[in-house]
């Protein structure tokens, strides 16, 4: 187990020279979170290379050769390219609250969205003037409409 933590103290001194050249604590934190994250998954199958910056989310398949490559699934778009695309479309020409719209993107996009996930960015659309936010007399919450 020490041996384990004295190569482990040896490999961060080698790299902390690199992580502190970066000026945001929060980049510096994903940094190191990744390369350990890496150092454990390779300590674990004995190898001694491999791909440092893996995403969490991709797996390993199995190469041709037999060695293992990394492979992420298909990225779905993200709520503000979905929401633009709707905006660009007559989707907003009705007043949509922002559940129903989350309900649409789910059906539609099969992207499950937060309604938080989902306010800021009808809040930013609205200060743009591409959107207007307006109470709802049934109950009393925001529903957006194209200006």
């Amino acid at each position: 187990m020490s041996n384990h933590i004295e190569k482990l103290k040896k490999q961060l001194m080698e790299i902390s020279e690199v992580v502190n050249s970066f000026k945001s604590e929060a980049v510096q934190v994903k940094v190191v979170d990744r390369l350990l994250d890496a150092m454990l998954g390779l300590e674990e199958t004995d190898g001694e290379a491999g791909e440092v910056f893996i995403k969490k989310g991709d797996k390993p398949r199995n190469g041709e050769d037999g060695s293992y490559t990394f492979a992420s699934g298909p990225k779905k778009p993200g709520a503000t390219k979905i929401l633009n695309q709707l905006l660009s479309g007559d989707f907003f020409d009705t007043p949509r609250s922002i559940s129903s719209i989350a309900n649409y993107c789910k059906d539609n996009f099969d992207s499950e969205f937060k309604t938080s996930e989902l306010s800021g960015i009808l809040l930013k659309l609205a200060n743009e003037n591409k959107l207007r936010r307006e109470r709802s007399n049934e109950n009393n919450r925001f529903e957006y409409v194209r200006f």
